[in-house]
Order: C-alpha cells, then sequence, then structure tokens
C-alpha cells in the first residue's frame, strides 16, 4: 500500500468521524423527527419533540441546548422536582459536569427506545458514563419515565445523579479557580470553543507528528549501524525504523493522552477521540499490511527461484491476508460508530456461497495447485509420467501444469487431475536397476556354466558403480532356446544418460565373460526329426532359425 492511497483513505474516515460528531450534536431534533406511516400501516409511537425517546437524544438534546445557553430548554432534559431558576441553575451545572468530566463515548450511547437493557434487574435506566471524583465514582444515569399527562414514555437524567452534581461542579470551579493558565486562553472563545483548546490540539498534535518524524531520523542512523554490525547483514538498510503508519499511530496515542490530561469540552474530546479510534485502526491495518509485505519477501527469498508456483501461491496468500485486515479494519469502524455489521456480513456470505458455486471448478484447480506445491509431489524439472504421458516438467500454476513430451510439444494438464492420477517420478530415484536376462546355448556344459556364473558375479562386484549387497547372478530357468541367466543389480549414476554410459559397458564385459567360458549367447534353434520309412533308423537334421 503506498503513502499517498493511504493519506487519501484516512483523510476520508476522519471527514466521516467529524460529520458523524456533528450531525450527531447540532441535528438531534431534526433526527428524532419521523416519517408519516403509510395510511395502511399499524398505528406508529408517538415520538418526543425533544428526541427524549431514546438515550442517545436525551443526551445529545441536553448537550446541544445547553450549548446554546438555553437554560429553559435544557432542564426539560432533567427529572427533579425544582423549577424556575433553581432548574435553570441546575441544568447549567449539569452541562459543566458533563462537558467537562463525562467520558466522549457518545456514540457508544444506546439509540433505541427501549435502551441497552445492560443490567436486567434495571431495564428502564441507562448508565451512560463514569465520572471520578475525590469521594469515589458517580454513575451518570438515564431513567425511563412517563410523565404526567404523557403517553409516552422518555428518558430523563435520574435524581439520583442530580443529587451528586452540585458538589461536582464544586469541585470543578475550584480547580479551575487554581489553573496556571492565563485568563484570556480559558475564556476567549472562536466559534463557541475557547482558545486554549484551539491551541492544544491545531499546534499539539502537528508538534507530536513533527517529533515522530525527527525521531525517525534520530533512528535511522542506530539502526543501519546495528544492522550492520550487530546483525552482520551485507544488503543495505535503506528503510525508515518508523515508517508512516507508525508515526500515524503514535500520533493517535498522543492524542489520547492529550485528551486524558487536557480540560476539554465534551464535543471536543469526543470528535478527538473518534479520530483517535479511526487513526489507530487504519494506522494498525496499514502496519499489518506492511508486514504481511515483508513477511512474503522474506519467504520468497528462501525458495527456489525456480519455484514460480511457491511464489505465486505466496502472492495470492498474501493477498488473501490484506483484504482479512482491511476488512478487519472497516468492520472495528463500524463498530465504533455503533453500525451493526451483521446484514452486510450475511450478504456477503450469500455471495461468497454463489461465488464459490460459479468457480468451483477454478477453486478445485487451485486447492490442488496448493496441495501439489505443499507436498512436493511435482518439481520444476522432472521427468515423470503422469496417467499415460511422459515428459519433462516445465511450468506449475496454480491451474495447471505443462509437461514437455519426447516429441518436444506441450501437454497442459489441470492440477485436478493431476491430483486423482497415479505419477512415476522417473527423476526422482536414487539407484537404476540393471537386470538382464542372458540365453546361453544348450551345449554349454555345467563346468562352462559355473565358470560364467562366477566370471559374471565378479564382474558387477568389481565394478565401483554397482551396489554390492544387491548383486545376484543365479541361472534361472531352461528356456525354449537357452539356459537363462539372471543378473539383478543396482547402479548407481547421475542421471538416465549416465546409467546408460555404465549399462553399455557391463553388457560389453558380459559378452567377454561368456566368450572366456568357452559357451556363447543362444539363439533360437530347432531340431527337425525326419523318419525314413525304408531305413528304420531316424535321420536328425538339425536347423537353425
Amino acid at each position: 500500500m503506498s503513502v499517498r492511497p493511504a493519506a487519501r483513505l484516512l483523510a476520508a474516515l476522519l471527514l466521516a468521524a467529524l460529520t458523524h460528531v456533528e450531525v450527531s450534536a447540532q441535528a438531534v431534533s431534526a433526527a428524532a423527527q419521523a416519517a408519516p406511516a403509510p395510511a395502511t400501516a399499524a398505528p406508529a409511537t408517538p415520538i418526543d419533540a425533544l428526541g427524549r425517546s431514546t438515550p442517545r437524544g436525551t443526551v445529545l438534546g441536553f448537550l446541544a441546548a445547553s450549548r446554546k445557553e438555553d437554560a429553559e430548554l435544557a432542564r426539560q432534559y432533567l427529572n427533579t422536582r425544582l423549577t424556575g431558576v433553581q432548574a435553570q441553575e441546575l441544568a447549567r451545572q449539569l452541562f459543566v459536569v458533563l462537558d467537562t468530566r463525562l467520558p466522549a463515548r457518545l456514540t457508544q450511547v444506546s439509540d433505541v427506545p427501549e435502551g441497552s437493557r445492560a443490567n436486567p434487574l434495571a431495564p428502564g435506566q441507562e448508565v451512560i458514563g463514569t465520572i471520578e471524583d475525590r469521594g469515589g465514582t458517580v454513575q451518570v444515569v438515564l431513567e425511563r419515565s412517563t410523565p404526567r399527562g404523557q403517553s409516552e414514555a422518555i428518558w430523563l437524567f435520574s435524581s439520583k445523579t442530580l443529587d451528586a452534581i452540585p458538589d461536582l461542579y464544586d469541585a470543578i470551579v475550584q480547580r479551575q479557580a487554581h489553573s496556571l493558565l492565563p485568563r484570556f486562553l480559558t475564556h476567549t472563545r472562536v466559534s463557541g470553543i475557547p482558545l486554549f483548546e484551539w491551541l492544544a490540539l491545531l499546534v499539539g498534535l502537528p508538534a507530536i507528528y513533527v517529533i515522530t518524524g525527527l525521531l525517525n531520523r534520530l533512528l535511522k542512523p542506530l539502526v543501519r549501524l546495528s544492522w550492520t554490525r550487530v546483525l552482520r547483514n551485507p544488503n543495505p538498510f535503506n528503510r525508515d525504523p518508523m515508517p508512516a503508519p507508525a508515526r500515524l499511530l503514535l500520533l493517535a496515542i498522543g492524542t489520547r493522552w492529550l485528551l486524558s490530561v487536557l480540560p476539554l469540552s465534551l464535543l471536543l474530546r469526543q470528535f478527538w477521540s473518534s479520530a483517535a479510534t479511526v487513526l489507530s485502526i487504519v494506522s494498525i491495518a496499514w502496519l499489518l499490511v506492511i508486514v504481511n509485505g515483508d513477511v512474503e519477501t522474506l519467504l520468497v527469498r528462501r525458495l527456489n527461484p525456480v519455484s514460480s508456483a511457491s511464489v505465486s501461491l505466496l502472492r495470492v496468500a498474501r493477498r488473501g491476508v490484506d483484504l482479512l485486515v482491511i476488512f478487519g479494519g472497516l468492520l472495528a469502524l463500524l463498530r465504533h460508530f455503533s453500525v451493526d455489521p451483521t446484514p452486510a456480513l450475511a450478504g456477503l456470505g450469500v455471495g461468497g456461497i454463489a461465488v464459490a458455486l460459479a468457480a468451483q471448478k477454478t477453486l478445485e484447480n487451485v486447492i490442488a495447485g496448493a496441495s501439489l506445491i505443499f507436498d512436493q509431489a511435482v518439481r520444476i524439472g522432472d521427468y515423470m509420467k503422469v496417467g499415460e504421458l511422459e515428459g519433462t516438467v516445465e511450468h506449475i500454476g496454480l491451474r495447471s501444469t505443462r509437461i514437455r513430451t519426447l516429441n518436444r510439444t506441450i501437454v497442459t494438464i489441470p492440477n485436478s487431475q493431476i491430483a486423482n492420477m497415479s505419477l512415476e517420478t522417473f527423476s526422482a530415484r536414487d539407484k537404476f536397476w540393471f537386470h538382464p536376462v542372458v540365453g546361453l546355448r544348450y551345449e554349454t556344459t555345467e563346468d562352462q556354466m559355473g565358470l560364467a556364473l562366477r566370471g559374471l558375479r565378479d564382474l558387477l562386484e568389481r565394478h565401483d558403480r554397482v551396489d554390492r549387497p544387491s548383486v545376484r547372478v543365479r541361472f534361472l530357468r531352461l528356456g525354449a532356446f537357452s539356459l537363462d541367466v539372471e543378473l539383478f543389480a543396482y547402479v548407481h549414476a547421475r542421471d538416465w544418460a549416465h546409467f546408460l554410459e555404465i549399462q553399455e559397458g557391463l553388457l560389453l564385459g558380459i559378452t567377454s565373460v561368456i566368450h572366456a567360458a568357452g559357451t556363447e549367447i543362444a539363439f533360437p534353434t530347432q531340431t527337425m526329426h525326419v523318419a525314413n520309412p525304408v531305413n528304420a533308423a531316424a535321420t536328425e537334421l538339425p536347423t537353425r532359425t
């Protein structure tokens, strides 16, 4: 993955995060409106005009009203008996506490009317966050109730939570009074956001990224020195110790750290928290793709250079892993923005089955090719017999294998057929079988036969290319035209041509031994007995054919 496409993808994801947060915060009232139901459909449950039908609608609606300083509207989201100015002051204090201390997890708040029902014992309550206090922890809880005079259940900030708000507010005010920051940084606002927050994020985050770039330049000479002297690798090290995704991941970690130490507003913390999460997911996926490519390069270097099938299989495996990593990153992004990917996964499963059925033969050949490569049943350069076909293997692909026959033609066989056929690899044998049967004339005497057997046995045992434990020379049978002698031995040879050279010398030596024993190699002969009716004695006329 190059830097430019990744940067484009990152920018698109950050824009999506910004759009998601801004739309949720500023357009909650419009999002809460429902389209009118068809005339034939059942009447739908009425929706609250203030967006209090769901827990998320209540939280976002309260924050939007408080940010507009509409105290009268903001107090409509509280479950309190206070009225008038007291209720408005409580709403203002609640906004300050939430804006300062509430964890930035607005996207995880339930957006269904029934709530998440995380606690089965309290189905009408929704915990949207926990605020740490010197006296312990305070849970910010919404409770579902039906106000008097209404038929619709709505979500409001619980009275128990509201009871703890004044103490939390006083602690925040005391902490701000002892702040070391100048007043103009905390009270000057640009587009409703304090100037301090603009400086902290718009200046601090680029500074962190610049620091990661400087750290990369400092580490490069050290890593290059360790590469050549400690690891003793002769190849030059020309890569960055901290590639772009690693620096982006450090930037996301730095963003998280700044959010934890700086007193930023909830909306800004929510936006940058979502941006940091998106940045982390993209950076991790990008790093995994880079590492996967490095692993492929390392494995290709260790393979035989002529094993193109293994290289192709590794490339397919790498692309598959890359797709899985990217798909996992997309699922993580969807889960972060509370989008249920189950319907999409179900659709992909059905589509995958359809594609698998359509490409059944292709997948069968690819799987068979992978099995041939892993089992190493067929190798490039092997002379083998596949069924009735003999030839030399020239190419092993993911779909088919090419064999050059003795007629110098190319035969392409699908891998699925090779996987189901018997294979005989001649070039894989470690020894060659020398097994001639020599026929001697019937005129050979017993002494001549013994002399010939001993001479042939000595001939084989003295040869430096013959495997001596395998030598066997025996008078085998009385043939139709000859006395058959079997010679059995294995010969060590480099290849078939070398074996033919050794066999030629052995056959010449066999001929010499037989002649030295006083006999000859037989050829087919017949003896005819002609009976003379005049003379009782029969005349034998030997004939040779």
